[in-house]
């Protein structure tokens, strides 16, 4: 069987603003977030923290860890510079090189003498929905079930999914900055568990205008008008 659904205008994507590198935290304030970098062709991943550079580089078969020298003003952006280790970073959109995932900064890495380059900050927003992927990390508040797959996919003029349960699927368009979906057409088949709860939770948070939200990490967060969240990750 098949229930159908209608789906009111959700606002647009929020832009994502990159976040500058926190300053030191004094006792009793919570840690500063880790500024991440990462390239490839060969692998390799840099965190800066208020205290050190980490540096992974080869696959991780180089590792440089040294004392962070402090940021300084450079054009656009900031640098780093060490004995072993530098570090420039530029604020200008970045693709990673092996997905379609963009970044805020560009990132170059001189480690041992050795000139690297890679994106790093800020997971920036996709561009369109049309052609992204996603699974869900928590609906209402509640991490998803394990053991119940889901994801929401935005092909073309269509969006198709599972909360946990049911596939559903349905048009949408995106226009003024505004995205509307449904209606949503989708199986009618029971569940034990996990999977039509959160289901449910998910249908009832999208009977209302949601609005759509990007975390510095990429992750998209839909809010309903009484607070209620589901939350997503890009899958790559």
């Amino acid at each position: 069987m098949i229930r159908s659904f209608s789906l009111l205008a959700l606002p647009a994507l929020a832009a994502c603003v990159p976040a500058a590198e926190a300053p030191p935290q004094s006792s009793g304030e919570a840690p500063a977030a880790a500024y991440m970098a990462l390239g490839t062709e060969p692998g390799w991943t840099l965190e800066i923290t208020p205290a050190r550079l980490n540096y992974d580089g080869d696959y991780g078969a180089t590792k440089i860890m040294v004392p962070n020298p402090g940021a300084k003003p450079s054009l656009n952006g900031r640098t780093y510079v060490g004995d072993r280790l530098s570090v420039v970073i530029k604020t200008a959109p970045c693709s990673d090189g092996m997905s379609d995932r963009r970044f805020a900064d560009t990132v170059r890495v001189i480690a041992d003498g050795k000139t690297l380059h890679g994106c790093g900050g800020a997971i920036l927003p996709p561009d369109t929905l049309a052609g992204s992927r996603w699974t869900f990390v928590s609906i209402g508040g509640v991490a998803v079930a394990k053991d119940r797959p889901t994801a929401l996919q935005f092909d073309g003029a269509r969006l198709s999914g599972s909360a946990g349960c049911n596939r559903f699927s349905g048009g949408y368009k995106a226009a003024d900055g505004t995205l509307t979906a449904g209606p949503l057409m989708a199986t009618e088949m029971a569940c034990p568990g996990a999977g039509m709860t959160q289901e449910d939770m998910f249908f009832k948070l999208m009977a209302a205008p949601v609005r759509l939200t990007f975390a510095d990490d990429g992750t998209l967060i839909l809010t309903g008008s009484e607070g209620r969240t589901a939350v997503l990750k890009r899958a790559i």
